[in-house]
Order: structure tokens, then sequence, then C-alpha cells
């Protein structure tokens, strides 16, 4: 039988090396230039600059976040069915 405490310090090894990536793709940038429209994202996926034609489009931004928000918090609910697992790795 595994030390519960020793499967505790892993699973805080886990979260923190979570964290630490989160921190690195919100820091991270991606742009991207095509047919008169520029972008910029974040590695977390956060729309920072939407350009048309030389034009800051916010209100497109804004939606694109929202819709993006979104869709991480659906995927989030389907994946948190998988946390069950972790209560039979510590023994609960």
């Amino acid at each position: 039988m595994r030390n519960p405490f020793q499967q505790l310090g892993e699973l805080k090894k886990m979260r923190d090396q979570a964290m630490m990536i989160q921190r690195q793709l919100q820091a991270e940038e991606i742009e991207v230039d095509k047919n008169g429209v520029h972008i910029v994202i974040t590695g977390d996926q956060k729309l920072k600059t939407l350009e048309t034609n030389g034009r800051s489009d916010n209100d497109i931004k804004e939606a694109v976040n929202e819709a993006v928000k979104k869709s991480q918090e659906a995927a989030a609910k389907k994946l948190s069915g998988m946390t069950g697992g972790i209560k039979g790795l510590l023994g609960g």
C-alpha cells in the first residue's frame, strides 16, 4: 500500500508544474498577419489584439474571448469527471 502523504506530495508537484506551464502560456504571444487582419493571442488563448485593415475591432475581440472562455469551461466540465480518479489515488 502506498503512503498517502507521498501521494499528496506527488499531486502537489503535478499542480505546481501545471501552474508553472499556465504562467508560461500566459506570457507567450503568437502573432498572425493574414489578408489584412492582425491578431495577437496568448498561449492560454486570450485574444490581445484584433485589427482589420489597420483598425481595431474591440467588439469582435471581446466576443471571441468570451467564446473561447465558454469553450474552455465546457472542456473543463467534461474533464472534471476524470478527477474522480484522484479520490481513488488517495484511497478515498
